[in-house]
């Protein structure tokens, strides 16, 4: 059973048998050569198999926003998960059903997703300075043709 503490900075520090962590990751990831194929029906429920997955393995999604060409998830975790694998389970979870309920991935694109990521821990900055990042990702979006 996990417990969790609020110091007076509102960080929140967990703890399981053993340990104490406040362990967010910043993950970034884009659709194969970028495409902008992450809108309407496929976003709403990207978002849903983000949210399930989170939960299934007792994830905090503390942010979460998803553009037509990446997606940014802000995610607390326990420090048994490495952030490898918190983006591989993400990626792979969410690939496999959304190539499922939406054919036209499949004919668009090989691989839903690209083998990159981007990864970094929150701690340089704080947790709000990357939910307020995420969750502006749209005001600061280049008009068309460009990338965020």
């Amino acid at each position: 059973m996990c417990r969790c503490y609020k110091d007076r900075v509102t960080r929140q520090v967990r703890t399981s048998p053993g340990a104490a962590y406040d362990l967010g990751y910043h993950v970034v990831w884009c659709p194969k050569y970028r495409r902008p194929v992450l809108g309407g029906r496929v976003k709403e429920r990207l978002e849903e198999l983000i949210r399930a997955k989170a939960d299934e393995h007792g994830w905090e999604i503390v942010a979460l926003e998803v553009m037509p060409d990446h997606v940014h998830l802000f995610v607390k975790t326990h420090p048994k998960n490495s952030p490898s694998y918190v983006a591989n389970q993400f990626k792979g979870f969410t690939s496999h059903y959304l190539r499922a309920e939406f054919p036209h991935l499949r004919s668009q694109l090989p691989t839903l997703w690209s083998r990159s990521y981007f990864v970094a821990t929150v701690g340089a900055v704080s947790a709000d300075t990357v939910r307020h990042y995420i969750e502006t990702q749209y005001e600061r979006a280049p008009k068309a043709g460009g990338r965020a």
